[in-house]
């Protein structure tokens, strides 16, 4: 059956989703009334129609600014920078963030042949130099893997003309987490990340 193999091989590229979980979806589009698949088919073209890059931070948004960046109480000087929107939307639930921020849309990766001009980088230079000495502090927040440090350290590069305050997230020991099921090299950054109580 062409139709259901093509289905499945759709749901396949999805992030996260193996060949059981695709075969389901697709199952379930087989056994869907109509409307429900007219829903899913409206849907779809609904959020790739008005679904677009905020135009200061380059978040999604319905608009041309996204929720964050149209808040007026938002702290301006104060940019956390994440490689994607998804690092966004968990640093927002944690609503220990008072600032703004701006999303990357990846990360420098020489050994996958991401260059810094393909992600949101120039961007960023750009909406610093714009703020004419407005921006005070800049947090890296890019993930604690090889592409990110070596993003976060293209980034500070970039930036120390500009901004005086350039602080990098802290790495460390989970809440509620054991010492003696830590890896060594989250062990190792809890360390270095000690801080005076």
């Amino acid at each position: 059956m062409k139709a259901l193999e093509k289905i499945i091989g759709v749901f396949r590229k999805f992030p996260g989703v193996g060949p059981k979980q695709a075969e389901r979806f697709a199952l379930y589009v087989v056994r869907a009334s109509n409307p429900e698949i007219e829903n899913l088919v409206e849907a779809l073209r609904g959020v790739k129609a008005s679904v677009k890059h905020c135009s200061e931070c380059y978040n999604y948004a319905e608009g041309d600014l996204c929720p964050v960046c149209s808040d007026p109480n938002r702290d301006r000087s104060l940019i956390c920078v994440v490689e994607r929107p998804q690092d966004l939307a968990a640093i927002e639930k944690a609503k220990s963030f008072s600032g703004v921020y701006h999303v990357l849309h990846g990360a420098v990766s020489p050994a996958s042949g991401v260059q810094p001009d393909q992600i949101k980088l120039k961007e960023l230079l750009d909406r610093v130099r714009a703020a004419d000495g407005a921006v005070k502090e800049i947090i890296v927040a890019t993930n604690p893997d090889a592409d990110g440090e070596a993003t976060a350290m293209y980034l500070i590069r970039l930036l120390k003309p500009y901004v005086d305050r350039i602080t990098r997230i802290a790495y460390g020991m989970p809440l509620g987490g054991d010492i003696d099921y830590m890896d060594e090299v989250t062990l190792g950054y809890a360390l270095k990340g000690r801080v005076k109580i």
